[in-house]
């Protein structure tokens, strides 16, 4: 009899996390935060500590490779304007997706809601300019040690380049690097054997926390966000594979569906990062030199996810006021939001910040996010599961079309 495969243990995990979760906050809720301390927290936080401890060194170790691997600048010049306007491009759709869907089933209108109670204090985030200025890294090892990604993806593509440049002379130093990111995936292998207990502790965390009824009041607004998600996800990503990349777009989230699995439960792109470039490397075929470029960029940058829920909360929050939002209005939600998605990379509770950001681009009162910070956490773990495959897809789109390329050149010169 065959054993059950990595995906089909996470997926039990994650089943068996929602409904225990469910069950003890529906029948047993006066026990949920016992069991939730000594139970479900400590597995769901071991398993996330163990992947944020691989996620620095592997960034570090992978793009510094995969920048090397590429070897020509202008190869890694062409890679990253595609992968950024690919990334930039989708997020346009993702919004697009979710106002469309906001205005035509009105998620605002299903109900009475407590507009008096609700707050939220909004953070200001940076803009797009100091992000951007903020890329360079003054230290280095201070970036590292704070887990700044942006920074450390700068640095890592200058150590690359000065790699290629440099050639023999620094071929111990690669061999090195090349060792220490074998380190990091076998580590990656193991952490990958708690997946299934790390996911049942966080799903269950969750689930059982925010509770039946909170998801009942919100029910169509997570519906929603949800049908936004999964159009996105089957027509934007699943045409990429097709119509861009040429590959079976069932074969893709088939293979991709560990990650989508583990993201899901850790509701964080850049923890789930060591899991998905594994997949994509040994799974969907894309090379290391690709993978360890355009996944920790898409994992710091691309938030399609995340720009559907600003699309859906900012129509429902609008509608839940009684706010008619203009065509003009609209297109300023859209444009905010793409340059948001680059502007607050890297920030804690980005999701969040973004959508205050969003909120007063058009006059709408902050305090709405009140309304639906409440599910929030839920709708996190599902938009972190799209944001990672768009960053696979992105990954396949860019190997394949490299690939055709090369075979091209490789003819032209025969």
């Amino acid at each position: 009899m065959k054993k059950p495969g990595l995906t089909a243990k996470v997926l039990t995990g994650l089943v068996l996390g929602a409904v225990v979760g469910l069950l003890i906050n529906l029948f047993a809720s006066g026990s949920f935060e016992v069991i939730n301390t000594y139970l479900f927290v400590p597995l769901g936080q071991i398993f996330l500590g163990l992947i944020k401890m691989l996620v620095v060194p592997l960034v570090l170790f992978s793009i510094i490779l995969g920048t090397a691997g590429l070897g020509d600048p202008a190869k890694l010049g062409r890679i990253g304007i595609k992968t950024v306007t690919y990334f930039l491009v989708t997020t346009t759709i993702a919004i697009t997706i979710g106002l469309s869907l906001a205005a035509v089933i009105q998620p605002g209108l299903a109900g009475d809601f407590d507009l008096s109670s609700a707050e939220f204090e909004t953070t200001e985030a940076p803009s797009v300019g100091d992000t951007l200025l903020n890329m360079i890294p003054t230290n280095p090892i201070a970036s590292l040690v704070e887990g700044n990604m942006l920074q450390i993806i700068v640095f890592a593509v200058f150590v690359g380049l000065a790699l290629t440049a440099l050639g023999e002379k620094t071929k111990g130093l690669v061999a090195f690097i090349e060792q220490g990111n074998d380190v990091m995936m076998y580590l990656v292998g193991i952490v990958m054997k708690f997946a299934p207990y790390g996911t049942f502790g966080l799903i269950a965390t969750a689930v059982g926390s925010q509770g039946f009824s909170a998801m009942k009041a919100m029910g169509s607004y997570m519906l929603v966000i949800v049908a936004a998600l999964l159009i996105h996800a089957v027509f934007t990503y699943g045409g990429t594979i097709k119509f861009l990349a040429g590959k079976s777009p069932v074969w893709f989230f088939k293979k991709f569906a560990p990650a989508m699995s583990v993201g899901f439960s850790t509701s964080s792109s850049t923890a789930t990062l060591p899991i998905s470039m594994e997949v994509a490397q040994d799974e969907l075929n894309v090379p290391k030199s690709v993978s360890s470029f355009v996944q920790p960029l898409g994992a710091t940058i691309n938030m399609d996810g995340t720009a559907i829920m600003q699309g859906v909360a900012t129509m429902f929050i609008a509608q839940a006021y009684g706010i008619e939002l203009s065509t003009m209005d609209l297109m300023t939600v859209v444009l905010t939001a793409v340059l948001a998605s680059i502007g607050t990379a890297g920030v804690p509770g980005v999701g969040l910040i973004m959508l205050a950001m969003v909120l007063s681009s058009v006059g709408l009162p902050a305090a709405g996010i009140g309304l639906v910070i409440g599910i929030d956490r839920l709708l996190d773990m599902t938009r972190t599961a799209v944001n990672i495959s768009g960053d696979a897809a992105c990954a396949v789109y860019i190997a394949e079309t490299e690939k055709i390329r090369e075979l091209r050149l490789k003819n032209m010169n025969a």
